[in-house]
């Protein structure tokens, strides 16, 4: 995902450098933790259960611990974004709305979604009769995040598109539109591993982006 061309200023505090590294591990670490509990957690089976519901069941709290370390890493990287973009459009932007990513991860967390569909093992087939208050917040602060970061990219796509930076606001571009598509009810699950891929590749680009560094 093409993140380029954010333009800083050169002169940034040292501490910044450390913020950006955490906001590039956020994703890593989700999609490591998370591909070796589809591995091994019975029963689970990514066609039919969002990766949210890693959380749910005895080793639930693997995966809860995995959403509050991505979202702490992102809102690192929000910090960052702060201290090194002091120009331009989105300067003001994108720090806030990649922090509020970064919260609804947390939130994501915390508040967990109900067991259906057979998973954890034991629970019964097919979707839950009535979505408890945790598994309604769970969903409104997935859809809250998503939404904040796919406004973060458009920003972006502007911005790099205001300096010519054609691949990079054409990348931008692409996520912004993968993370406003909406929800397919026959391939959900799917779709929502598709947009944390999305969402955290766009994050560790563009933690990475050599202007952001040069200045960290």
């Amino acid at each position: 995902m093409a993140t380029a061309a954010v333009h800083t200023a050169p002169a940034v505090p040292a501490p910044s450098g450390r913020l950006l590294f955490a906001g590039a591990l956020a994703g890593p670490v989700f999609f490591a933790s998370a591909i070796a509990q589809m591995l091994t957690r019975e029963g689970f089976d990514i066609t039919r259960h969002p990766i949210s519901q890693l959380a749910t069941g005895d080793l639930g709290w693997i995966q809860i611990a995995t959403f509050v370390l991505a979202g702490l890493g992102s809102l690192a990287l929000a910090a960052g974004v702060r201290r090194t973009l002091t120009e331009g459009i989105g300067r003001r932007a994108l720090p806030v709305l990649i922090a509020i990513f970064g919260a609804g991860m947390i939130a994501a967390g915390v508040f967990t979604m109900d067991p259906e569909n057979g998973f954890p093992a034991g629970t019964p087939d097919g979707p839950v009769a009535e979505m408890s208050w945790h598994g309604i917040t769970h969903s409104a602060a997935a859809a809250v995040s998503f939404t904040a970061l796919a406004i973060a990219a458009i920003v972006l796509a502007v911005r790099c598109a205001r300096r010519r930076a054609v691949p990079a606001a054409v990348g931008n571009g692409v996520a912004a539109l993968v993370l406003l598509l909406p929800m397919s009810p026959d391939h959900m699950s799917i779709q929502i591993a598709v947009n944390g891929l999305v969402a955290f590749t766009w994050t560790t680009v563009l933690a990475l982006s050599p202007a952001l560094r040069r200045s960290a």
